[in-house]
């Protein structure tokens, strides 16, 4: 009786409910799976009440001898345990190990990548290794594997606060090139050495992971602790030594006129050389055999530095809501071009001080210097330094100076784990590199650029261009792997899309198609604000720009960042229905967006209509009602041009 009644009662229902078909979009618009929020970081993507993190300051006295290439070091690493366990072993990072024939690395890199740069003489040579905790001071037990090095304790390291000091000796020869990050460029009469991972340095342990102890193997970045510095670099009296951080002893490195023309470029918008071309092989105020430089530099996760018998340096004044930045270049005669028409390093410092007032429309550039450097390595960046090919010219030059400088937002001021998530800070500074591009050459009046015009704003942009991405996004090598691989995991065809230009594409979709300037650029400084100086995961970024937008962007997240899927959203038809005209839209790929509508009516006039991306909650299509006796005689999609779509040919109706 009671399954004839349940028959009875379905037979009543309308007929319509029983033959509707089930939703068939829930899984784009399901909630995104995200970690559970915590005391560490909360629902809103901020710091939590009880967020934590590790501390390192380094004090590094290192050596360069130009004649055997080599470089010896002595570092007191003060490391504060913030966390609130213990902790009965150390992890650190022996980075140049990356270049010892044999390492996991080398195994892995082909001879033409790259990240290469393994050889006989290469890999870190400890000395001692003392640790200093509880007043006591003792020679551990230690392990060395490949590029990390565990330190057990005798003690534990106290929670909450518990110091204690690391003493290491080491040294390693220069890799003629190392991994584009390092290296050393033979020029007339002298030599280039760029230095970067270059000291035994504190493995980050955070709440998310532990110790975070991935190795390097050369395509994955980098992932570190916050703290101070302070440097003493050693180096023949006739090199000239440029670093992160602020240097300390100017009366003891320049002469008096030197000091005088540093202080002038200070208050200067235009480039004042300190070595000018002709100066090179200048007197020196000191008459000993070798000069020791001394930077200090607060705060920041990373040190690079650079040293050179050969540098021209030249440096202008730049002054944001944050203070003056003191912009410089330093550049052996190889990087001047020329040719007028492709200006080369002597430009180096005009396009570094663009970069720096242009990107600080996010938030202030926050430290007291900025310099490039011209040498072997063809980009890379640092806390107030960055190294980039000494061939570059032109708009090639200045965008990667502009790209190497954004970095200092991230991933030197928002601390990301480049290693796992590489498009948390090479796609946001791709994202940041159009509008300051944009801005450069558009607005730029200087006549040695003039020729470029429109035309170099195109090139910039070129990348983030709808056919570009479209054609990436449907090759071969990009069906398989998502923004979310582990930067080491992408193989090398798709680094390029899948760290740069696809989540780059996407923050530009995400403010200029999704949520508008306004509440964009409101979540992404947001973003920066919280977590300056911190170590955020993906989720506290998703957070944020939901939480301060105001939006519940699961679908983007999961369709743009965490699947291959593609965009094709089409007209379905235009029918006058009543009195009215109907335009369906469909969407037919497996990714999601609100749609954009150009009509045409015969009388000429146009009209825009949103359909947003609700309208796919259930289905695939979505009838636009256009009232009225007007007759239409063309309909667009996406007129501006903003979206992937993977076929244009039906994003246009023209019915006549």
């Amino acid at each position: 009786m009671r399954s004839l009644l349940l028959a009875l009662c379905l037979l009543a229902l309308p007929a319509a409910a029983q033959d509707a078909p089930p939703p068939t979009n829930a899984d784009l618009f399901a909630p995104l799976d995200l970690p559970a929020p915590d005391a560490y970081r909360t629902a809103s993507g901020t710091p939590g009440p009880a967020y934590w993190q590790q501390r390192a300051d380094y004090d590094i006295a290192v050596g360069l001898d130009p004649n055997t290439h080599t470089v010896t070091g002595e570092e007191t690493i003060k490391y504060t345990n913030n966390s609130p366990q213990a902790l009965g072993f150390l992890w650190l990072y022996l980075e140049q190990n990356l270049f010892a024939e044999g390492s996991r690395g080398a195994a892995l890199t082909p001879a033409d990548s790259r990240w290469r740069g393994a050889f006989a003489e290469g890999g870190l040579t400890l000395g001692s290794v003392e640790v200093v905790h509880g007043g006591e001071t003792y020679t551990p037990n230690y392990l060395v594997d490949d590029t990390r090095m565990r330190i057990d304790l005798a003690e534990p390291l106290a929670a909450g606060g518990g110091q204690l000091q690391l003493r290491i000796a080491w040294g390693f020869v220069v890799p003629e090139y190392g991994a584009d990050r390092m290296g050393r460029l033979a020029v007339e009469d002298g030599m280039v050495y760029e230095l970067a991972q270059w000291f035994p340095q504190m493995a980050v342990f955070d709440d998310v992971r532990g110790w975070n102890t991935l190795p390097y193997l050369g395509q994955g970045e980098f992932y570190f602790n916050y703290g101070d510095f302070d440097l003493a670099i050693t180096v023949p009296t006739p090199y000239t030594v440029v670093a992160t951080g602020t240097l300390q002893n100017p009366e003891e490195v320049w002469t008096t006129e030197q000091r005088d023309r540093l202080k002038a470029a200070g208050a200067s918008a235009e480039r004042v050389y300190i070595i000018a071309p002709d100066e090179l092989g200048r007197a020196h105020p000191q008459k000993s055999a070798v000069t020791t430089w001394r930077f200090r530099a607060e705060n920041v996760r990373d040190v690079a530095w650079a040293a050179s018998n050969r540098f021209i340096v030249d440096a202008a004044g730049a002054t944001t809501d944050a203070g003056d930045v003191l912009v410089m270049s330093a550049y052996p005669p190889e990087g001047v071009s020329d040719d007028p028409s492709e200006p080369g390093w002597e430009e180096a410092t005009r396009f570094g001080r663009a970069s720096v007032l242009a990107n600080s429309r996010w938030t202030p550039y926050p430290y007291p210097v900025m310099v490039s450097v011209a040498g072997v390595v063809g980009g890379m960046e640092y806390p107030m330094l960055h190294f980039s090919g000494v061939g570059r010219r032109g708009q090639s030059l200045f965008g990667v100076i502009d790209h190497e400088i954004a970095h200092t937002w991230f991933p030197m001021v928002v601390g990301s784990d480049e290693r796992r998530h590489a498009w948390m800070d090479e796609g946001f500074v791709s994202f940041m590199n159009t509008s300051s591009a944009v801005a450069f050459y558009d607005e730029n009046e200087d006549p040695s650029i003039a020729h470029f015009g429109q035309g170099t704003t195109i090139r910039v942009n070129r990348l983030m261009r709808r056919d570009t991405v479209v054609a990436l996004m449907e090759s071969p090598p990009m069906q398989d792997q998502t923004v979310a691989t582990p930067a080491d995991q992408i193989r090398r065809p798709s680094l390029g899309f899948l760290a740069y230009r696809k989540p780059g594409k996407g923050l530009l979709m995400l403010r200029n198609a999704v949520l508008g300037p306004e509440r964009f650029d409101a979540a992404f400084r947001a973003y920066i604000e919280r977590w300056a100086y911190k170590h955020p995961q993906p989720a506290d970024f998703f957070r944020t720009v939901e939480d301060v937008a105001g939006e519940d962007l699961s679908w983007f997240w999961r369709g743009w960042f965490m699947s291959t899927e593609t965009l094709d959203q089409a007209i379905a038809s235009v029918e006058r229905m009543g009195d009215g005209t109907v335009v369906t839209v469909e969407n037919r790929g497996g990714l999601v967006m609100p749609a954009d509508l150009e009509v045409t009516f015969a009388d000429g006039q146009t009209e825009r209509v949103r359909v947003p991306v609700e309208a796919f909650f259930k289905t695939d299509t979505f009838e636009v009602a256009l009232p009225g006796p007007r007759r239409l005689t063309s309909v667009r999609l996406d007129p501006d041009g903003v979206l992937p779509d993977t076929d244009e040919a039906n994003d246009v109706w023209a019915g006549g």
